[in-house]
C-alpha cells in the first residue's frame, strides 16, 4: 500500500505524519510531496528518511492515496490529476467541501456512505469537525433546531505565519504579520475573510459545513468566530434549541457513550475542556453542559479539540484507516 502526503513540510502535514505513527498506520511506501523548492530533500517518518518528491513524481509513483494539506489553491489544480491517475484523495483545503458531488466527512457521523467510485473525498472544517461529532447524536435524538455557535480559534488554524507572529509578539521582535492585528494579548472577531452579508467565511463555512454533514439545510445556525493567541486547540460556545424536551443526565449519558467525544464536566472541581488539556489529543471534549434557562428545549456546551489533531490531521487518516479497513480501495491493509 502506497500513501503521499502532499504538503508534508507544513503544520498539518507533520501532524499527519505524526497521527499516522501514533495510530500505527504504516504504508509499505511512503510518499511524502512538498513545494518544488522542498524537493528532493529528506524528511523523517517511523525511523526511516524519505524523499520529498514532486507531484508529477508521486502520481507516476502511483499511491492508493493521497492525502492533501497544501491549501485550496494547490488542491483545486491537483487533486483532480491525481483522481484521474486512480488515486483516492482525502483532501483538507476548502476546495471541494461544498462541491456537491464530493462527500464530506467525518468518519464517526457518515464514512458510511463512501464507496471505491468516490476519488476525492473532503475534511471539513476543523471547527466543523468538533462541532458536528458532538451535535451529530443529540440531533439523532432530539432534532436540532437551531445553534448559536461562538468559536474561540487558536493561530495554529491560520498556519505557521501565525504562528510566528504570536511568538514574535511575545519576545518583542518585530516581523511578518499574518493578522491585520496584533494577536498576542488580545483576540478579535475576524477569521476568513468578510463577505456581503456582515459574516466572515469561516463563519459560512460552519454553517453549510454542518448542514452537509448532519444532512439537514433547515437547521437554523449562526457563528461568531473569534480568533484568541492559543495554541492548544479551538473552543467553541454553542447553544442548542431542540424540537423536543431533554433530561440533562440523558443528554451527559449520550455524549459520555459517543466515540470519540470524552466529557469533562465537573465545575464544583473546576474541570471543563479546555485547549491545553486538549493539545495533542485525537479526542473532542465538552462540557459545561447545561439547560439555557431562558427558553425552552435548549442547551448550552463547551467544546474544545485540537484544531491540528481531530479539526485536520486526524480525521483524515481515520478516513484513511476506513478506507483501507472496509476494502475501498481495492488493497486490503486492514490486517
Amino acid at each position: 500500500m502506497k500513501l503521499a502526503v502532499v504538503g508534508a513540510t507544513g503544520l498539518v502535514g507533520r501532524e499527519i505524519l505524526k497521527v499516522l505513527e501514533e495510530h500505527k498506520f504504516f504504508p509499505d511506501t511512503l510518499i511524502p510531496v512538498a513545494s518544488p523548492k522542498s524537493a528532493g530533500l529528506p524528511l523523517g517518518f517511523n525511523n526511516h528518511q524519505y524523499i520529498i518528491h514532486t507531484h508529477e513524481e508521486a502520481i507516476a509513483s502511483n499511491p492508493d492515496i493521497a492525502i492533501f494539506s497544501a491549501g485550496g489553491a494547490v488542491s483545486r489544480e491537483w487533486a483532480p490529476r491525481y483522481a484521474a491517475a486512480g488515486i483516492t484523495v482525502i483532501d483538507n483545503s476548502s476546495a471541494w467541501r461544498m462541491d456537491p458531488e464530493i462527500p464530506l466527512i467525518v468518519p464517526e457521523i457518515n464514512a458510511s456512505i463512501l464507496t471505491k467510485s468516490h476519488k476525492i473525498i473532503a475534511n471539513p472544517n476543523c471547527s466543523t469537525i468538533q462541532l458536528v461529532l458532538v451535535l451529530a447524536p443529540l440531533h439523532a435524538k432530539y432534532g436540532i433546531r437551531r445553534i448559536v455557535a461562538s468559536t474561540y480559534q487558536s493561530v495554529t488554524g491560520t498556519g505557521a505565519r501565525a504562528v510566528r507572529q504570536l511568538e514574535n509578539e511575545r519576545q518583542g521582535i518585530s516581523g511578518e504579520m499574518a493578522y491585520p492585528h496584533q494577536i498576542d494579548q488580545n483576540l478579535f472577531p475576524h477569521g476568513g475573510d468578510f463577505l456581503e452579508n456582515g459574516y466572515t467565511s469561516e463563519e459560512m463555512k460552519l454553517v453549510h459545513e454542518t448542514h452537509k454533514i448532519l444532512d439537514d439545510p433547515s437547521i437554523r445556525i449562526t457563528a461568531t468566530i473569534v480568533r484568541v493567541p492559543v495554541l492548544g486547540g479551538h473552543s467553541e460556545a454553542v447553544n442548542l434549541e431542540f424540537n423536543h424536551d431533554f433530561e440533562l443526565v440523558d443528554i451527559v449519558d449520550l455524549l459520555t457513550n459517543t466515540p470519540g467525544i470524552i466529557v469533562r464536566d465537573d465545575i464544583r472541581n473546576n474541570i471543563y475542556p479546555m485547549p491545553i488539556d486538549a493539545k495533542g489529543k485525537d479526542e473532542v471534549f465538552v462540557g459545561r453542559i447545561r439547560r439555557d434557562e431562558s427558553q425552552p428545549d435548549s442547551l448550552n456546551l463547551f467544546i474544545v479539540a485540537d484544531n491540528l489533531r481531530k479539526g485536520a490531521a486526524t480525521n483524515a487518516v481515520q478516513i484513511a484507516e476506513y478506507l483501507a479497513t472496509n476494502q475501498l480501495l481495492g488493497v486490503d491493509i486492514s490486517q
